[in-house]
């Protein structure tokens, strides 16, 4: 009896100095640095699949793919938690000259609108990386070796937050320039009292899964995708129903009439009407976007940033 009781006290002190090692490790492994590059994407009016639009995945055009940078700071709240801030620098584009549905493809706006996205983020893991852990080696025979658990160098996690950001919708002028939209007031804005002029800060609601690989104890590699859902249609200055051109033309100049109406029935080449009053864009749908990147995370020490040895 007493050698068992002597075994669970034994027992009992391993595993609390374990759970302390753990804690430990944990309580070092909190403060995280990270870039990344990748691409975006563009779910709105403009662009978009063979089809009419739907303003979902169905829809996403890939010729409208543009590049994206990415920096961010990743701190550990609990063993499964973590929050983070990032900033983004990307690009968003969308051409009606890439899709075969008729009257998109008439309709021929197009647009690119450079965007700052500023976003905090709540992360939660569902495997995580295990850079500390168990190691043992058993002589089962003169020639074999039997191998303990070793680390587990793989993690994947899901997120969610909000983002705030900044953009500037730009359209290609006939002569091949590109030209600032919100100042042309395409769809009438500010000419009467139910169209007002649209606010080029926004917000958002981010989303997204990622995954993540150990290079070492303080390198991790990953791949991370998420969609922004915003609470604006005008990221591509197209919304509602055509304005009146010619009060466009008197008020803001020719090329604001030109950038509010450059279908290719005017040409002749189709004979879909675009008078005032009919479909431009659809209200009904607010714009998204995507991300999708690669990102380095280096763990930050106590006392300073080093440089990571590989």
């Amino acid at each position: 009896m007493k050698n068992l009781y002597l075994l669970l006290l034994m027992s009992f002190f391993t595993v609390t100095t374990i759970n302390s090692q753990f804690y430990e490790m944990w309580r070092k492994d909190r403060r995280f640095f990270y870039a990344g590059i990748g691409a975006t994407n563009f779910l709105g009016d403009l662009g978009g699949a063979n089809k009419v639009g739907s303003h979902s995945l169905r829809d996403l055009d890939w010729q409208s793919t543009r590049p994206l940078m990415a920096v961010g700071y990743r701190f550990r709240l609990g063993k499964y938690y973590f929050v983070r801030g990032a900033l983004h620098f990307g690009y968003l584009y969308g051409d009606d000259k890439f899709t075969k549905e008729p009257i998109r493809h008439n309709r021929n706006l197009n647009f690119r609108a450079p965007i700052i996205d500023a976003s905090g983020q709540f992360e939660f893991l569902l495997t995580q990386i295990q850079r500390e852990g168990h190691r043992y080696k058993l002589k089962s025979s003169r020639w074999r070796r039997i191998r303990g658990w070793r680390q587990i160098n793989f993690e994947t996690y899901v997120f969610t937050g909000v983002n705030f950001f900044w953009f500037n919708p730009q359209g290609r002028y006939k002569d091949g320039t590109w030209v600032n939209l919100k100042p042309l007031h395409t769809e009438g804005q500010g000419l009467v009292d139910t169209r007002k002029p649209y606010h080029r800060f926004q917000i958002g609601i981010p989303g997204g899964i990622g995954f993540r690989y150990a290079v070492n104890k303080d390198v991790s590699v990953g791949l991370e995708y998420s969609v922004r859902k915003t609470f604006t249609d005008y990221i591509d200055d197209c919304s509602t129903t055509y304005y009146d051109n010619e009060e466009i033309r008197a008020n803001f100049g020719d090329i604001a009439a030109y950038m509010a109406d450059p279908s290719l029935s005017k040409e002749g080449i189709f004979e879909t009407q675009t008078l005032p009053g009919q479909q431009r864009g659809d209200p009904r749908y607010k714009d998204a976007y995507l991300f999708a990147e690669i990102t380095i995370y280096y763990k930050l020490r106590k006392g300073g940033f080093s440089v990571p040895k590989f």
